[in-house]
């Protein structure tokens, strides 16, 4: 197959009609197509980005089970912003990358129903303090990382799970609705990008990943320890018996030590923790590694979405386990009187920026099982009100109630306190925000892992309410760990 004679889609004449004539906007995604029968998503995402900086995978499991339609595979940005003390940019990240975007009138095609690009990034926890002022604390910054890092893309690789074929797309860009001609030469170096994109896919070789001999290392060191991590529940229970909250979520920081290559450590997890949201991110000088459950805000079509985990169990070794387990949680009231309060409180989040009338709980505390424990979860959802963008939802959701407390503010700058820590990647989000101005989807940055110079750093944390055992809630944090752990150990044999 010779990817310089793939036909393209759309034509130019189509594409003039649509930028030209119609004037319904000024980006248009082309494309050629292949088939992905003989293609895996990480062989894609290695032959794409042997010689890059800057790449990413994203790549979901529905339910912890299912495949979804898409994944996504991107390399060589167009542009990389990164935003926090000693960055190019500084201050709140959202506003930076909202201006960056409007420079994009996206026209959405039948042929590409889903993201074509736009930036692909992190937006740390600590950036709470550009969304609540009140939450500003003076922190250690022991990892010295981006507060946010986005990827601009506008060529990349849409892999279709359900139809097996994949994507070179790349966009037809005239930012002042520009004559014809020059619409021409737009298009063709369009067309020639996803060529090279399709041509690098067919490669017969696929690079690995440069690994040098794996070096044992140990189980890694908490920044806090169980008696830190104890005392801090200790601590919490007395603000809620004050009166000052109802919930609060800690966490606690392992840093691992591991000559891995990142990517092979991303291998590793896709297997033994398939999430609603797994993601590769390449961001230069680190690597976020994630297979995260649970959505912070996803916008499609102006409606927003939010999902709530609250309340965990271990994963039994039978169905049968697994069902009493399941059951067991279902009744359980500290845990159904956790969850309620965090889907109150992501009702309240989403309902500040819809229409009131619009937002509802289409799903109440369903289990879902994942590979290492079993989560009660919930979705609420609501219609954009008018004037109002997916930047302000984002806004208004992060971070989300389930890695913070409630009341939320309050929440974050108790465990901000007794922290004393900058959170990093941990609890802010990972996503996708798309050229279509009314899409984006972003997912709380948990069971995620950053890699910085030769060590991992994996946090995990728990809610805390009147009746939590300080033990009890230490061990969660390590569940939560274990697939993460998992993949670590297995990547070393």
């Amino acid at each position: 197959m010779d990817p310089l004679k793939l036909p393209v889609y759309p034509p130019l004449n189509v594409v003039e009609q649509l930028i030209v004539h119609e004037k319904r906007g000024n980006i248009v995604p082309v494309f050629v197509e292949l088939p992905a029968d003989l293609i895996t998503p990480c062989m894609a995402y290695l032959r794409m980005a042997k010689d890059s900086k800057y790449s990413f995978l994203l790549e979901s499991v529905v339910s912890g089970e299912g495949i979804a339609q898409y994944s996504f595979i991107g390399a060589d940005p167009f542009k990389v912003i990164k935003t926090g003390p000693g960055q190019e940019y500084t201050g709140d990240p959202i506003a930076i990358l909202q201006k960056e975007l409007a420079l994009y009138q996206y026209v959405k095609i039948p042929e590409v129903p889903t993201f074509s690009g736009g930036a692909i990034g992190y937006v740390a926890y600590d950036c709470i303090q550009y969304f609540e002022p009140k939450t500003a604390r003076r922190l250690n910054d022991p990892l010295g990382i981006p507060e946010a890092t986005f990827l601009l893309v506008d060529t990349l690789v849409i892999y279709d799970h359900l139809h097996q074929t994949i994507k070179a797309v790349s966009h037809v860009f005239s930012p002042k609705n520009t004559a014809t001609p020059n619409l021409a030469f737009v298009y063709q170096t369009a067309v020639s990008k996803a060529r090279r994109l399709a041509k690098s896919l067919m490669s017969r070789l696929t690079p690995e990943p440069p690994q040098a001999p794996v070096i044992p290392g140990g189980d890694g060191v908490s920044n806090v320890g169980k008696e830190g991590y104890e005392a801090f529940v200790t601590t919490l229970k007395k603000h809620i018996v004050a009166g000052d909250i109802i919930q609060a979520v800690p966490s606690q920081r392992i840093a691992r030590p591991c000559n891995i290559h990142p990517f092979n450590i991303y291998r590793q997890l896709r297997q033994v923790n398939p999430s609603r949201y797994m993601f590769y991110l390449d961001c230069g000088e680190i690597q976020v590694v994630g297979a995260s459950p649970e959505t912070l805000c996803k916008v499609s079509q102006n409606v927003v979405y939010n999902h709530a985990i609250a309340g965990t169990t271990k994963r039994g070794k039978s169905a049968e386990e697994d069902e009493t387990l399941g059951a067991a949680l279902l009744a359980s009231e500290k845990d159904r009187a956790e969850h309620i309060m965090l889907v109150d409180l992501a009702r309240n989040d989403v309902n500040r920026v819809c229409d009131p009338k619009t937002v509802t709980v289409d799903r109440l505390m369903k289990l879902e099982k994942f590979s290492h424990v079993i989560h009660l979860t919930s979705q609420v959802t609501g219609t954009l009100r008018p004037g109002l963008t997916r930047f302000d939802a984002f806004r208004s959701i992060f971070p989300a109630g389930t890695v913070s407390g409630a009341p939320k503010i309050k929440a974050v700058e108790i465990v901000s306190e007794l922290e004393k820590e900058r959170r990093g990647v941990y609890a802010g989000a990972v996503g996708r925000f798309d050229f279509a101005g009314d899409e984006m989807d972003t997912c709380i940055a948990i069971r995620t892992m950053t890699v910085k110079d030769g060590t991992v750093y994996l946090q995990a944390g728990g809610g805390i309410v009147y009746d939590s055992v300080e033990e009890e809630e230490y061990v969660e944090t390590l569940n939560k760990l274990k697939g993460n752990m998992r993949a670590l150990d297995a990547g070393r044999k």
